[in-house]
């Protein structure tokens, strides 16, 4: 054991001495090369896995950067779905209040409240889809219905029943509109 203790560095199943002048010495020479050419291999083999590991840990970080941004920018997401129903009563009661006539005095109070609560909404990223006169986009608008429009181009929107938000550049809520189907056909009978 003093020996193994004074020689902790050795490979097992190697001779004491390799360059013995007995028909053992080129055997074991050999040996001991097959023994080196083992051992770098597979500490090449050892080499590539931690390449590997390290270049899945890098990739892991970034996405999890990634990930914890998104949620950042879209955490509250959830809370402003929940304001935009408010929104629309707020435009609601503005177009009804100015077509019945109503207190002057009221349709202000009421266009400043949304002002404000509009405002406070694109503080966080939060802005109206243009919709009237644009192309269709599935993605941003829901259509509701068609009409026919000599104003409007065939594919396009012509009105808008809902306004839709986007949050930063993901859709929070579509638009609900009426898209063109064309000019209306006249029959001359």
């Amino acid at each position: 054991m003093a020996d193994e203790e004074k020689k902790p560095n050795t490979i097992d199943g190697l001779e004491d001495e390799p360059g013995a002048s007995d028909e053992s010495g080129q055997a074991g020479g050999s040996n001991l090369q097959e023994a080196l050419a083992a051992k770098v291999d597979e500490c090449k083999a050892l080499n590539d896995k931690y390449l590997r590991q390290a270049a899945e840990f890098e990739n892991y970080k970034r996405l999890a950067q990634r990930d914890q941004r998104d949620q950042i920018r879209f955490g509250n997401e959830q809370l402003l779905k929940e304001l935009l129903p408010v929104i629309d009563n707020l435009e609601r009661a503005i177009k009804s209040a100015k077509e019945n006539g109503g207190g002057q005095a009221l349709i202000q109070g009421v266009d400043l409240t949304l002002k404000q609560l509009t405002a406070a909404l694109t503080k966080f990223g939060v802005q109206p889809i243009v919709t009237v006169g644009q192309p269709f986009d599935p993605t941003a608008h829901q259509a509701v219905s068609h009409a026919a429009s000599d104003t409007v181009v065939s594919g396009h929107v012509v009105d808008e029943f809902q306004r839709g938000y986007k949050l930063h550049d993901r859709v929070l809520r579509a638009a609900m509109v009426s898209v063109s189907s064309g000019p209306a056909s006249q029959d001359t009978a």
